[in-house]
């Protein structure tokens, strides 16, 4: 059994769609090993995976690599996934799982000025996205976490649109509705209901954002370079 730290919290048509969508990106991953497997969702919205067979061990490691691994305790000094919950003026606070509320205070983010509420803003986090951290007191962003959130900002085209509350085919799907399917480069799987649309240097991310807000109950976030 491997615990991983991406959450389903929709429900309905949307829990369906969303598990199905993550049964074929486990079968895309271990489909080739000797295993088998369950995904049950856990009251705490975590992805829990029942793996049998010879490579259920394989598996269950190759899993946790990809998504994050939820553990019931930590170490200081090591490095885990959480995703975010919540935020304030003060810092952010990541679920762990458990009951494991993980609090970045202000000066732990590491990502330059402005308020915690400012700089998720600035780096387009959404509620709910997978965020590396390393445990201490306090804890902290992972290294490579503010790198990545840096790298956003940094790269060529004009930015991003960040969304959850919707599988990677979902937004295709709603990107090709709104008529914009040439309009961006790829959207970029960040968890299993937390994408990031990757938009080429003549798209507006904010006039994207405009268009597509109205097919999806989603919150969106827009990331300028």
């Amino acid at each position: 059994m491997v615990v991983l730290a991406t959450k389903c919290y929709v429900s309905g048509d949307a829990r369906e769609r969303a598990l199905d969508s993550f049964g074929s990106l486990i079968d895309n991953e271990v489909g080739d090993l000797d295993v088998d497997w369950t995904v049950e969702v856990r009251e705490d919205d975590f992805l829990d995976v029942a793996l049998s067979g010879e490579d259920a061990t394989v598996a269950a490691n190759a899993l946790a690599e990809t998504w994050g691994e939820i553990t019931p305790e930590f170490e200081a000094g090591e490095t885990y996934v959480g995703t975010l919950e919540s935020w304030d003026e003060e810092g952010w606070t990541l679920d762990a799982g458990n009951g494991t509320e993980i609090r970045i205070p202000a000066e732990e983010l590491g990502l330059g000025a402005g308020t915690p509420v400012q700089v998720r803003d600035r780096f387009g986090v959404v509620q709910h996205l997978p965020l590396r951290f390393v445990y201490g007191e306090p804890s902290r962003l992972a290294d490579a976490e503010r790198d990545r959130l840096y790298e956003w900002t940094r790269e060529e085209g004009s930015g991003r649109v960040n969304v959850n509350s919707a599988t990677r085919g979902e937004v295709r799907a709603t990107v090709n509705r709104a008529g914009h399917a040439a309009d961006i480069v790829t959207v970029e799987r960040l968890g299993l209901l937390e994408q990031s649309i990757v938009c080429p240097a003549d798209t507006d991310p904010p006039g994207l954002l405009a268009s597509i807000g109205s097919y999806l109950r989603s919150e969106l976030k827009c990331v300028l370079t």
